[in-house]
């Protein structure tokens, strides 16, 4: 196993924070297995990364479909001949909608995107993560997960809770087998996702800092070097655990 180079799987690689982290990762010295559904993005990050000397590759694949997800871990497992890191990065709001008024459609695949997605990463990526020295899967919730979201994030809320759960019994399945699975919960981080409020409505965008405690927004390399924390020996005793990257917005000023 020794000789073999540590491999990183991190999914919804192609921008924001996932890139972040998938950089991050490389640095560190994996070779880093980033996924999305922009082929054409993915191509360019994976050259961004090369040019940094760092060993990278894309796989597209869609989180929300079993198969997808199933073939390809299977098959970047089988490539590389272990995953060393699984960091479940993929997700999103999806959009918002009241209840009374949501789609069975809709919740589903707000589910499908935030916990079905870790599910079936994790589940396929088990039998390699188990030929890994120091194996760990890292997932992602939210504030939401405990405070059921704002107007119209209720099932976002709902699945992130889920993600939470799903991290805690995880740990506790794999602990056998020493692989390590924590979750990171990043508060409101400055990344393209906020791009259109950003530039349209500035003063809206900086009032987010005023219910932070550190009084300003994070960044995408603030949460990739937690998850980096996390995923290296420093870490080796910790597991099922939820780190909140929000400059204290969980407390609510």
């Amino acid at each position: 196993m020794s000789e073999l180079k540590k491999v990183a799987v991190v999914t919804g690689a192609t921008g924001g924070i996932g890139f972040q982290v998938a950089k991050r990762l490389g640095q560190d010295g994996y070779t880093v297995v980033l996924n999305g559904i922009e082929d054409e993005e993915g191509a360019k990050r994976v050259e961004e990364l090369k040019a940094e000397g760092i060993e990278a590759e894309y796989f597209g694949f869609d989180v929300t479909s079993d198969d997808a997800v199933t073939s390809n871990i299977t098959a970047i497992g089988e490539k590389y001949g272990q995953i060393d890191v699984l960091v479940n990065n993929a997700g999103g709001l999806g959009g918002r909608s009241r209840f009374e008024e949501m789609t069975t459609e809709f919740y589903r695949f707000v589910m499908a995107l935030n916990l079905d997605s870790v599910f079936f990463a994790s589940r396929a990526a088990i039998p390699f993560l188990k030929k890994s020295e120091n194996p760990s899967i890292i997932n992602y919730t939210s504030n939401a997960g405990w405070n059921a979201g704002g107007p119209g994030a209720g099932i976002y809320g709902t699945s992130k809770a889920g993600v939470h759960a799903i991290t805690r019994a995880l740990a506790k399945d794999l602990a056998e087998y020493g692989i390590r699975v924590n979750a990171v919960s990043p508060g409101t981080i400055d990344t393209p996702f906020h791009a259109q409020i950003k530039s349209t409505k500035p003063e809206v965008f900086a009032s987010w800092a005023n219910s932070i405690l550190l009084g300003r927004l994070g960044q995408p390399e603030e949460v990739a070097s937690v998850v980096s924390f996390l995923a290296s020996k420093d870490a080796s005793f910790i597991t099922a655990e939820t780190i909140q990257i929000g400059g204290g917005q969980a407390l609510g000023i």
